[in-house]
């Protein structure tokens, strides 16, 4: 049987030592940095998007105009905001909390139509690589009633599991997660653990590395009712010839820049089709 086919059979409930789970249709996020890219998750039908600036360095905190612009124009897609104060590690000070307070207040006080879900992407570690569960709790609380993703930070922890539990205990919605490897394709293996040891009480949003030829293989193999996704493309700027200066001490490609790639997010779609159900490809022909 082939993973798309066992994908398509699996979707409407699992078992696990005699315990019958519910599996919810596929939901897709895009991870843009741009506002044509959440324009785009909007046409194409999908449920979400991740909204972040410096892609190319792993994402950082919008600014608050490029937020509110999304807001102004989207109607009903989902916005989970990146909120991550500066690029490195995810070990963070009292200043940095303080800021990433301030982040979450400022975006979620932004006008948006009735139908579109805001919420956070936030994480923190210790310097032992552990869930800093203070800091946390602090982003969980500023965050309210607005769902909340513990972003990729995850990854970095050394027991998958018992770093799920603490980031459910702290309130947040979602683990986005690679199942600790380079890709979601390469961690299928903890990702599924993870999927049966989260149950109801948190989502596990898979990402990494997510294309349309091994989507529907990571659904199929993990269980997993959420992928993260870039779909990604390179293209120079319009009406002229690219940068030559380099903007930094390091090699950064300024000729070009990064955005979704209608083609491949079509694609992707494709693939995973059964598992997204009528609903889904209802919206996606809208």
């Amino acid at each position: 049987m082939t993973a798309l086919r066992a994908m398509g059979d699996a979707r409407g409930a699992s078992s696990c030592e005699g315990t019958t789970v519910t599996v919810r249709p596929l939901l897709l996020e895009l991870c843009v940095d741009d506002v044509a890219g959440a324009l785009l998750a909007e046409r194409a039908g999908l449920e979400r998007v991740e909204l972040c600036s410096a892609l190319s360095e792993g994402g950082l905190t919008p600014s608050i105009g490029h937020v509110a612009r999304t807001l102004e124009l989207v109607e009903h897609v989902g916005v989970q905001v990146l909120v991550r104060p500066r690029l490195g590690h995810f070990v963070y000070d009292e200043q940095e909390v303080e800021v990433m307070e301030a982040d979450i207040a400022a975006i979620l006080a932004l006008d948006h139509a009735p139908g579109v879900t805001v919420g956070v992407v936030v994480g923190a570690l210790t310097v032992d690589a552990e869930i800093d569960e203070a800091v946390t709790q602090r982003l969980v609380a500023a965050c309210g009633q607005a769902p909340v993703t513990f972003h990729r930070a995850f990854d970095l922890t050394s027991d998958a599991i018992r770093s799920l539990a603490t980031v459910a205990d702290l309130g947040a919605s979602r683990v986005l997660t690679s199942g600790g490897a380079a890709t979601a394709a390469e961690g299928t293996a903890t990702l599924a653990r993870l999927v049966t040891a989260a149950g109801e009480r948190v989502t596990i949003l898979a990402g990494g590395g997510v294309r349309a030829t091994n989507a529907a293989g990571i659904v199929a193999s993990t269980g997993v009712s959420e992928l993260h996704v870039s779909a990604r493309a390179f293209s120079d700027p319009v009406g002229g010839a690219p940068a030559r200066l380099s903007l930094t001490g390091r090699a950064v490609p300024t000729g070009e820049a990064s955005r979704p790639d209608p083609v491949a997010l079509d694609a992707l779609i494709e693939a995973v089709a059964p598992a997204r159900g009528p609903a889904s490809a209802a919206r996606a022909r809208s």
